[in-house]
């Protein structure tokens, strides 16, 4: 099978297979995986994509994620309570969360984690 190298994309939304042929020895894959590597790669494409729409107006002041919060003991951060409150189920109740403590602690940082994976999980985010 010969692939033609100086394929580009159609338009922005559409992705350039060339990567993909330039990493890997493509022809040790048959057609069908090529196409089922193609459509993964613009279903993750996509998923960026919108991730990336959800994050943009919500001006959070860190990147930060659930998976990279300090759990030190004198920090008195519940790794299990926190991990509770990331499936989001709270939005869905609409419950508030009010993060109490001293300067320092994280406080900023556990309430960014915690939009980050609400915009993960679909929800509009503002952080003010």
């Amino acid at each position: 099978m010969h692939v033609k190298q100086d394929l580009k994309p159609v338009n922005k939304r559409c992705i350039s297979p060339v990567g993909y042929f330039e990493t890997e020895d493509f022809n040790q894959y048959t057609n069908d995986e090529l196409m089922a590597m193609l459509v993964g790669a613009e279903c993750d494409e996509r998923e960026n994509r919108k991730l990336g729409r959800a994050l943009q107006p919500a001006k959070f002041r860190h990147k930060a994620s659930i998976e990279h919060v300090n759990y030190d003991n004198d920090r008195g951060i519940n790794r299990h309570q926190l991990h509770r409150l990331a499936d989001c189920e709270f939005i869905k109740r609409k419950e508030n969360l009010l993060f109490t403590g001293s300067t320092g602690i994280g406080k900023n940082y556990i309430a960014s984690a915690l939009g980050h994976q609400a915009c993960a999980l679909g929800c509009r985010v503002n952080y003010s």
